[in-house]
């Protein structure tokens, strides 16, 4: 790798559980209510498991959890079948659009963060495993609160799929202009987005304390002891590192001192 580009180009965050969102409460409890409603009940921790999927697969997943499956056996008298998963994600879809702007605030520190990443000229990209007409509506809240990303791929913008396929974040990198993608570090919650920005060749950073896996508001976060956190974040920083993740932080406010260390490896010619 010539010496002239051995520096990062980019960033790609995620959405819930990232920059906005903290706990990642808007996705699931919308599952919550849908499942409910057709009788089929699920527990929190059973929505968070496929977190970081498009929502269409996340759907399908939980019906694959055999807690779940065996629950809408006895109702239904049969596995789920795609038919019913389109059902159920058609009642999803305006639920999550109704609801995200209550699950829109800022993860504190994410303004902070992205503004030194732009004052150190980095490009800011994004991916969701929201559909485009989730992010439509998430897109001008988080715009008026400060945070406008230079790209925003969402899960159902591109035809292959969205994760842990690379492609959201590999349209991030055409998008942007990014000269090489080992230049990268892709940001998330989740054990597929992690897997994402492995599959597009990126360094990653996995979010322990915000995301999915501890899924705890921040006043939640904020009121427990140091033991109590350490309980709370180990599990969750055991499965984004066994992911794959290079590193693991808290919340996104650590972001800046991950990206010097990143700079540091990348000048002595290690690669993702």
């Amino acid at each position: 790798m010539s010496n002239t580009y051995q520096h990062l180009e980019a960033v790609i965050f995620d959405w819930a559980g990232t920059i906005v969102d903290f706990g990642s409460f808007a996705p699931t409890q919308v599952l919550l209510d849908v499942f409910g409603s057709v009788g089929v009940p699920i527990r929190l921790e059973e929505a968070r498991v496929p977190m970081g999927l498009a929502k269409w697969d996340h759907i399908q997943a939980l019906g694959r959890l055999p807690g779940v499956a065996a629950r809408w056996r006895d109702k239904f008298g049969d596995a789920m079948r795609d038919a019913d998963v389109d059902r159920l994600y058609r009642q999803f879809m305006p639920l999550q659009v109704a609801r995200v702007g209550a699950y829109s605030q800022l993860i504190p520190g994410a303004l902070d963060a992205v503004a030194t990443l732009r004052g150190r000229g980095l490009k800011i990209g994004s991916c969701s495993g929201y559909p485009r007409v989730v992010m439509d509506a998430l897109l001008p809240l988080a715009a008026a609160a400060g945070y406008t990303p230079d790209h925003t791929v969402a899960t159902d913008d591109l035809s292959p799929g969205g994760r842990p396929g690379p492609w959201m974040a590999l349209a991030n990198v055409i998008e942007l202009g990014v000269r090489d993608v080992r230049h990268c570090v892709k940001v998330d919650d989740t054990v597929p987005g992690i897997e994402e920005g492995l599959r597009a060749g990126m360094w990653t950073v996995g979010l322990a304390a915000s995301g999915n896996a501890v899924g705890l508001s921040a006043a939640q976060w904020q009121a427990l002891d140091d033991t109590a956190r350490e309980q709370h974040r180990a599990p969750a920083v055991a499965e984004l590192q066994a992911a794959g993740a290079h590193y693991v932080i808290d919340t996104v406010g650590e972001l800046p001192a991950i990206l010097d260390l990143i700079e540091a490896r990348l000048q002595r010619g290690e690669q993702p």
